[in-house]
């Protein structure tokens, strides 16, 4: 969990008042401003409200939160930031919210007066459901959810995408090249726009002067380009510095472009880099990060190590340095210049978390343990009434008329050992400790005791650990255990790669019937087309 203490404008917050929040966002060219939203909904701002960054309809700093009425009650889904400030707030139901600077129109609403308080973003997006919103340091994005990219704002480097370099005081579809295209994600430098498509190509438009677009030149684009160094990459995240980028395939593979004063390539050195390198080849990343206001990038691998480089503290790291930190969030509050957060940060809070610290400890505890349960000639040691509480199979099962309520040892022969202890040990603790490979074995356990939830978690599991060897296995699995949204995912990342898929040992050793279902399925996507 964030511990969003660790930005100081929180500092000076009680328990009860941080134990509320739920999202957290903190900019402002000191990091001296921040957004929350509590688990009621309720919007406070605080800070020194820079250009009326805070939306409360004045220019008045303040230490206090303030509540935000306005956008009391909207569910909040995304949120971005520019270096004026300006600021850009998506809600559940699609519409979008803009307040703070407005000298180049960022704010979308047709004008360049200043925004003193938070006003629908409209024009050609009333009719539209946003998804997510991006800032660059004077424009504004934001993602449909058909997969349509919108642009507005400063323009002087053809940021906006439209093919001019004209400030665009409303929104505008990105067109050209991504007309037909279903954009997934979207990011912003602080002169540049990158927009991730659903077949896992990568876009880029705006100032080029450092090779943030990763083209292979320096020219600035007006429209949007292909990154035709990424081909027959299938990306699924991208993240934008100030002049650097950073993109995630969906195999757990790092690329780094753009400026590198700073080594925020994590390089090794302070080249530019004009056109995608791939980094932190030893390790599968599971999640990148950066923003336009730093020089910082932090990564995340399989196995929970964060890493950091680039300006950190004042200092050049070259090279992703391994961290004490478990999220990539701490990186930005404790060594960014400024502190900032690089994306709008979820706060979950478990109110029972001591409670689960406790019975972490008496899992598997003889001492207070009233049961044994024996696993290839292994005991794991657990306790029968707690079991009960947390499992419909276990509560089925320690009932009078069955033989197992009366044992102080149950034998189970139909699954290996860490397969039932790491199910058993998930009742105590709620999370789950797996390779892919023996989480296969305890889906098809949870699949057994109907078990969703440690379902949809070996689900998680299975897809951070796909590669191009086991993804035939996995969608067989998946296939077997009914598990639907696994399914897609496999079959998905063996279309992405399906001419190394093919030519696995796991693809030809598949039963029969599965292998013509994918054949004939992977047809219908035109995987066979010339």
């Amino acid at each position: 969990m964030v511990d969003v203490t660790k930005w100081p404008l929180f500092s000076l917050m009680g328990p009860q008042a941080l134990s509320a929040i739920r999202k957290v966002c903190v900019f402002g060219m000191s990091a001296n401003e921040a957004v929350y939203v509590t688990s009621e909904d309720e919007v406070y701002v605080f800070g020194l409200n820079c250009s009326n960054c805070l939306g409360t309809g004045d220019s008045l700093s303040t230490i206090v939160p303030k509540k935000v009425d306005f956008l009391s009650g909207r569910k909040v889904v995304s949120l971005s930031y520019g270096s004026g400030p300006h600021v850009l707030l998506a809600t559940e139901d699609g519409e979008i919210f803009a307040w703070g600077h407005n000298g180049y129109s960022q704010l979308g609403n047709g004008t360049t007066n200043q925004g003193v308080a938070p006003v629908l973003v409209s024009a050609s997006l009333l009719n539209k459901k946003v998804a997510a919103v991006a800032c660059g340091s004077h424009h504004s994005m934001a993602l449909t959810d058909l997969g349509e990219v919108y642009a507005w704002g400063y323009n002087n480097c053809g940021q906006v995408g439209s093919g001019s370099t004209a400030n665009q005081p409303t929104p505008r579809r990105v067109s050209n090249c991504l007309q037909s295209k279903v954009a997934v994600g979207i990011a912003c430098g602080q002169s540049s726009s990158l927009a991730v498509v659903d077949n896992g190509e990568v876009y880029g438009w705006g100032y080029n002067g450092n090779g943030q677009l990763g083209l292979g030149n320096n020219g600035n684009q007006h429209t949007p380009c292909r990154l035709v160094a990424l081909h027959g990459l299938c990306v699924q995240q991208v993240v934008s510095g100030y002049a650097h980028a950073l993109a995630l395939t969906d195999d757990g593979l790092l690329y780094a472009w753009g400026a590198n004063i700073y080594g925020q390539l994590g390089t090794g050195n302070k080249n530019n880099q004009l056109s995608p390198v791939q980094i932190m080849s030893e390790e599968r990343i599971v999640e990148i990060a950066a923003c336009h206001s730093t020089h910082t990038s932090a990564a995340k691998t399989q196995r929970g190590r964060v890493y950091m480089w680039g300006q950190c503290k004042g200092q050049s790291i070259v090279l992703p340095h391994l961290t004490h930190f478990s999220c990539t969030d701490d990186v930005f509050g404790c060594f960014a210049t400024p502190s900032v957060t690089w994306r709008l940060i979820s706060v979950e809070r478990d109110d029972f978390l001591t409670v689960t610290q406790s019975l972490k400890k008496e899992f598997d505890n003889p001492e207070t343990a009233d049961l044994k349960f024996s696993v290839d000639g292994k005991y794991i040691h657990v306790h029968k009434a707690f079991l009960k509480i947390r499992c419909e199979h276990f509560r089925s099962m320690f009932q009078a008329h069955w033989n197992e309520d009366m044992k102080e040892v149950i034998e189970i022969d139909q699954f290996s050992h860490p397969v039932y202890r790491s199910f058993l040990e998930f009742l105590y603790t709620d999370g789950v400790e797996l390779p892919p490979e023996d989480a296969i074995g305890l889906l098809d356990l949870a699949t057994s005791y109907c078990e969703n939830h440690l379902k949809r978690l070996c689900q998680h599991i299975i897809k951070r650990g796909i590669t191009v060897e086991n993804a035939f296995s996995l969608l067989s699995a998946a296939v077997r255990y009914d598990a639907e949204d696994l399914e897609e995912f496999c079959f998905r990342f063996c279309l992405n790669h399906l001419t190394e898929v093919t030519q696995t040992a796991a693809f030809w050793q598949i039963d029969g019937n599965l292998l013509k279902d994918f054949i004939c399925r992977a047809s219908r996507c035109g995987a066979f087309k010339n």
